[in-house]
């Protein structure tokens, strides 16, 4: 329990990929509706810390520079978190060398998830289960329960992560949305998440020719998007912008969509933090690990047919280890294409 005279101090620990940091962003806005005054900080991993410009409750991002300089930087944020005097140190890394840090941070009350290797170390260790119905957002908010901070939450509310863009993001996309328009994140880190481009097009196809396409992703996501678009034959009723916005301005756009189509990937959590209207489509994984669309409109689109082989894993794989890639190949375009418009 947290029980300091003056505003108490937390550190956040988050330094895995896009999306979980997105979904912290959860834990953000509940510590502050349960201690207003309090001071927040959060670390991520260097690529990660535009995601959290604006943000309104944040005091400081600490950066981990973990490519090239992984146990150096480590140290390096060591002295900064010990000299911090933390209160509390909630820790949703599960791996690790962010539990080393966690333990030794010198914070008076030190919280994380018992699959951490270090977590014998920790005040306070909560289980992380992969259980229907319960999302990551849930298994998060576990770390306040360990602090006795859940009765200050407004009770039965679902907390959604939320991002911040600022007003130059919204400035920049404007141009964007003079008239009604779906998004597209084509592409996913994991071959297995990914739609098949072929799919795409066909599902480009099929859209009403009124509604302009952004497709959007990272710049290494450019030429592919720039062949879903070669394919697709839509003109300039479709725009490639991979590579183009940042993350903060790609969920702007996607704030004002029609429809955001995205695979089980950082997209997902861009829409879920901005309430956009999401579709999400889970070729290998399935929206029970606790990772689906939390938009108020939204929907997961998969494979009609159980499939003895789904999920293969939770992240995803670099190919379908059976060949067929039916997850993916069965799910039906006009399924996906249905929109109350």
């Amino acid at each position: 329990m947290i029980t300091a005279t003056k505003p108490p101090r937390f550190l956040i620990i988050q330094t895995a990929f896009i999306g979980d940091v997105i979904l912290a962003t959860a834990l953000l806005e509940q510590l502050h509706q349960a201690l207003p005054d309090a001071v927040l900080d959060i670390l991520v991993r260097q690529g990660n810390e535009s995601l959290l410009a604006n943000h309104p409750f944040l005091n400081d991002v600490l950066v981990w520079h973990k490519k090239g300089t992984k146990y150096r930087d480590l140290w390096r944020l060591l002295r900064i978190v010990r000299a911090r005097k933390y209160d509390a140190v909630l820790n949703l890394q599960r791996y690790g060398t962010m539990g080393l840090l966690t333990a030794f941070s010198d914070a008076d009350v030190t919280v994380g998830f018992t699959k951490n290797p270090f977590a014998r170390l920790f005040t306070h260790q909560v289980e992380h289960r992969f259980e229907p119905g319960v999302h990551e957002i849930n298994r998060n908010a576990g770390l306040l329960t360990a602090l006795g901070l859940t009765e200050h939450l407004q009770p039965n509310a679902l907390t959604k992560p939320k991002l911040y863009p600022s007003a130059a993001d919204y400035a920049f996309v404007k141009p964007y949305q003079s008239q009604p328009y779906v998004c597209m994140a084509p592409m996913s880190v994991w071959f297995t998440k990914q739609y098949p481009a072929e799919r795409w097009v066909d599902l480009i196809k099929t859209l009403p020719e009124s509604l302009t396409i952004y497709l959007l992703g990272a710049p290494t996501d450019m030429v592919a998007c720039d062949a879903i678009k070669t394919l697709a034959e839509r003109g300039e009723k479709m725009v490639n912008l991979a590579g183009k916005l940042s993350l903060l301005q790609s969920a702007a756009l996607q704030q004002g969509a029609v429809m955001n189509y995205v695979n089980d990937s950082a997209p997902l959590h861009l829409c879920s933090a901005m309430n956009a209207p999401t579709t999400a489509i889970f070729c290998s994984t399935v929206p029970e690990f606790g990772f689906g669309p939390l938009a108020d409109v939204s929907r997961v689109v998969q494979a009609p047919e159980p499939l003895e082989c789904k999920p293969c894993n939770l992240h995803g794989r670099n190919a379908c280890p059976l060949g067929h890639f039916r997850c993916a190949l069965t799910i039906r375009v006009e399924e996906l294409a249905q929109l109350d418009l």
